[in-house]
């Protein structure tokens, strides 16, 4: 890993990107790394877009405003792409991850990319089907786990059990595990 990685989340209020931003900065903070997570909210409405960043060294962070220029965004929502402009400031080497139900190649095409990496998840579908509800941000920190290597799944899935054994119960911590496991598993990469 690099001394500094900066992740852009893009998703709707209510999808869980807030969440999912911390709950990486946490798995890196358990991995004595250093992070940062952070909101950026627009109307607070059900459904609106927003934006969380998070940030993971393994030298102290000096900065503490939002990323610009992300070597990774996370798209939770597939409908973004028509009104957001997901990749603005991605550097050219930067991986690209979206909930999609098409194929890596393809988004790459949408999105016009030419370089980095572009991977796709049906992180909806993996939700629907192992948590009974849509909620992709727990597939996703599965797809980012394989597509950028930041981190083993198995330290992901740890961390979420640690954090989510606080509130929830043993059959929601177990769904949310599964779909972590099943989206590094199905997650398709294009480049």
């Amino acid at each position: 890993m690099q001394q500094l990685t900066e992740i852009r989340w893009h998703a709707r209020a209510g999808q869980g990107a807030v969440t999912a931003a911390k709950l990486v900065a946490e798995t890196a903070l358990e991995l004595d790394q250093y992070m940062q997570a952070m909101p950026e909210y627009g109307p607070e409405r059900m459904g609106a877009p927003i934006q969380a960043f998070t940030r993971i060294s393994t030298i102290p962070i000096e900065i503490h405003n939002n990323i610009e220029h992300p070597d990774v965004v996370v798209v939770l929502d597939e409908s973004l792409l028509s009104i957001v402009d997901v990749t603005r400031g991605l550097k050219e080497d930067g991986v690209v991850i979206v909930n999609t139900c098409s194929p890596a190649a393809a988004v790459r095409s949408r999105l016009g990319r030419t370089t980095g990496r572009v991977a796709a998840i049906d992180a909806s579908g993996i939700s629907l089907d192992k948590l009974k509800r849509e909620m992709p941000n727990t597939p996703m920190i599965g797809a980012l786990a394989k597509a950028t290597g930041l981190f083993e799944v198995d330290a992901v899935c740890d961390h979420l059990t640690k954090t989510f054994g606080k509130k929830f119960t043993q059959e929601i911590i177990d769904a949310n595990v599964a779909s972590v496991r099943t989206a590094y598993e199905e997650v398709s990469i294009d480049g």
